[in-house]
């Protein structure tokens, strides 16, 4: 059963002012964790899920004391439906709630076809069906505030699926269209969307799924600290898209407009002429 603690703040908070509640998923290691360390410091309290209790406990502890903020501990289990509706119900009453990163999720890069389909339902549950649950969740409290952020922790293999195992990719894919569409919605109305999409990255991800990070070629493997720090000024700048590893910015640009130039003529009463039988 999935409970809440709470930490308070600590008396020797610095007079940051006070930036609203991050929720954080995925938060007891990793990426997550990261970013529950990070927007401390910046003045977020936050509110920490993560199936590990003990872990999110000792976070919890830590971070009051160096940063000041009112942190909660929600340990659940975010692909087992009664534990997740405790974590809807949580961003559905609490107000002071600005920002929502959907940052857990299940990974593997074992090939599509040596894949158990129990666990790439495991999967889907986690990447797709509780980021979506949770945001439909969040959404229109921050619509009714007039301000409020979601972060969603995607993938390269989003764009590239033939990198990775074909249903992470399509899961990670899933998140960069539903933000995109999010944003499309949203933008007007006080509620910011950023997809982040990292490349391999040194965390538990891999040793996970029995391929330790150390057997990766280290040039195309991004530090947690590095990914979440970018990632942070990409959110700042007002990026939608993220993508920390790519250097060219022009090949992200020069790929997204030509996605948008396509969207006159991908629904027209005639097949296009290439179809016609000769």
């Amino acid at each position: 059963m999935s409970t809440i603690t709470s930490i308070p703040s600590s008396s020797s908070a610095v007079g940051q002012a006070r930036l609203g509640t991050a929720l954080v998923t995925g938060a007891s290691t990793g990426i997550g964790a990261l970013y529950a360390d990070r927007l401390a410091r910046r003045g977020h309290d936050l509110i920490l899920v993560a199936r590990q209790r003990d872990r999110l406990t000792a976070m919890a502890d830590r971070l009051a004391t160096e940063t000041g903020r009112a942190i909660e501990v929600l340990d659940a289990d975010l692909g087992d439906p009664v534990q997740r509706r405790r974590v809807e119900d949580k961003l559905r009453q609490d107000a002071s709630i600005t920002l929502l990163v959907n940052n857990a999720g299940i990974g593997t890069h074992t090939p599509l076809l040596e894949s158990d389909v129990e666990q790439m339902n495991r999967l889907i549950d986690v990447n797709v069906t509780a980021l979506t649950r949770l945001t439909y969740v969040a959404v229109p409290g921050f619509v009714a505030r007039g301000k409020g952020a979601v972060i969603n922790i995607a993938s390269v293999v989003g764009i590239a699926p033939e990198l990775l195992n074909g249903v992470y990719g399509a899961s990670k894919a899933f998140v960069n269209a539903f933000s995109q569409s999010l944003h499309h919605e949203l933008h007007d109305k006080g509620v910011r969307v950023q997809a982040v999409l990292p490349g391999a990255t040194a965390t538990d991800f891999w040793a996970i799924g029995g391929r330790p990070v150390e057997h990766l070629p280290q040039e195309i493997v991004m530090r947690a600290e590095d990914l979440v720090d970018a990632a942070l000024v990409g959110f700042d700048r007002g990026e939608l898209i993220t993508i920390p590893s790519l250097h060219d910015e022009e090949k992200w640009l020069a790929f997204e407009g030509a996605r948008q130039a396509m969207f006159g003529g991908l629904s027209t009463n005639t097949p296009a002429a290439r179809y016609a039988r000769d």
